[in-house]
């Protein structure tokens, strides 16, 4: 017979391992689907150590999804060199491929976010502002992306076209292959910005 043996972690280990592990369960589940009793059952811990570090179950949804944000935000960032085009490419294939990993999750943020929880439209709104600044850090001299108010509204709308080809994409590819797909997101921002007077 094997004994079960818990080990013993710092409070700061600890919430990190549950937030890891809720983030890994937010992967195939919505979020109305996470409970403290499944996370606590799923890390062995009691549901009392939940509530002491989460204070219930909205705390530990906001947490969650504050940690999804930072990985998404993580998961995207462009290489430090290269062209603005190719850095972008390689923040949207970062992007697509997060969400195609974390549909469950990613699409119970967005739900939470428009259906009025004003918690995570803060997570969502500053996740997507902080993506849309990378643009202008990733063109400092503007060539591609010049820092005007009607370059960021257009980045702004062309942000939501995205997440929802993406998620679109997901459920019917329409004969749309991935490579596909990151070409036309990668080259539809450009053209739009082209048409700008």
């Amino acid at each position: 017979m094997t004994a079960n043996t818990r080990t013993r972690l710092s409070p700061d280990e600890r919430r990190t391992q549950l937030l890891d592990l809720g983030f890994r369960l937010l992967a195939t589940r919505s979020l109305d689907e996470l409970s403290i009793d499944l996370l606590a059952e799923e890390a062995g811990v009691s549901r009392g150590l939940m509530y002491h570090y989460f204070g219930g179950k909205q705390g530990f949804f906001e947490a969650v999804v504050q940690h999804a944000a930072d990985d998404l935000y993580a998961r995207t960032a462009p290489p430090a060199e290269g062209e603005p085009l190719e850095r972008l490419l390689a923040s949207i294939t970062g992007y697509v491929d997060y969400v195609v990993a974390n549909q469950a999750g990613y699409r119970s943020l967005v739900k939470g976010a428009t259906a009025g929880n004003d918690s995570l439209r803060a997570i969502y709104d500053t996740t997507f502002a902080a993506l849309a600044e990378r643009f202008f850090t990733a063109d400092p001299g503007g060539d591609v992306f010049p820092d005007t108010p009607a370059v960021r509204l257009v980045i702004h709308a062309w942000q939501a076209m995205v997440e929802d080809l993406v998620l679109t994409w997901c459920d019917s590819p329409a004969g749309l292959s991935r490579e596909d797909l990151l070409s036309v997101i990668t080259a539809s921002l450009p053209a739009i910005i082209d048409t700008l007077p």
